[in-house]
């Protein structure tokens, strides 16, 4: 085996073995979304679900080749707004709408980039989306959270959907799972403001 080849495939096996203490970590401290009263309060779980943070880690494994935008936009994600507020942002959205609806860890309907300060795309976090005819009356969970909302959808065409969100590539201060991350940030010329709340 090429040294070259030999070296890619040991930071490979270290990445991914790694990737399951750092879900744990992920988890033990991702928000738990409130009740109906207050959607948008936030407690700390108690411990992690096992089979959450091998779902969480399934994730991870699938999304590390879009760290490469163009692996993303010739999987069907395109680019549509950046979005931020006075309490954080999300970033740009590109979204797969034949994944609405997905439930699977390993197929998140929305990618979340940052600038990179180079003139590129950074992958901060992942998103999936369910329309709320999609639902059928019932808020959808995954990774034993809550998905947030209802809301409305964010550009022309977006239908009303409920989201969650997971930040496995960019630390969020207020827990892997929380809507809004203070660490991020929109250019000003690209920046859209979201005035939805759950």
């Amino acid at each position: 085996m090429p040294v070259r080849l030999a070296k890619t495939a040991l930071t490979l096996a270290a990445s991914l073995a790694l990737s399951l203490p750092a879900a744990a970590s992920a988890l033990a401290t991702a928000p738990v979304h409130g009740g109906s009263a207050d959607r948008g309060a936030h407690g700390r779980a108690a411990s992690p679900d096992p089979g959450a943070l091998l779902r969480l880690t399934r994730t991870y494994e699938a999304t590390l080749k879009y760290r490469s935008l163009p692996r993303a936009l010739a999987d069907g994600y395109e680019e549509h707004l950046c979005m931020a507020r006075d309490e954080g942002g999300m970033g740009f959205h590109y979204f797969n709408e034949a994944l609405f609806g997905s439930l699977d860890p390993a197929r998140p309907a929305g990618l979340l980039y940052e600038d990179d300060g180079h003139g590129g795309r950074r992958l901060a976090g992942v998103e999936w989306v369910v329309p709320v005819d999609d639902a059928g009356g019932t808020r959808p969970r995954l990774f034993g959270q809550d998905f947030q909302g209802p809301m409305d959808g964010h550009y022309p065409g977006m239908p009303r959907h409920y989201d969650l969100h997971a930040w496995l590539y960019k630390h969020n201060p207020k827990g892997t799972f929380a809507q809004w991350n203070p660490r991020v940030t929109c250019p000003a010329a690209t920046a859209s403001t979201s005035t939805s709340r759950n």
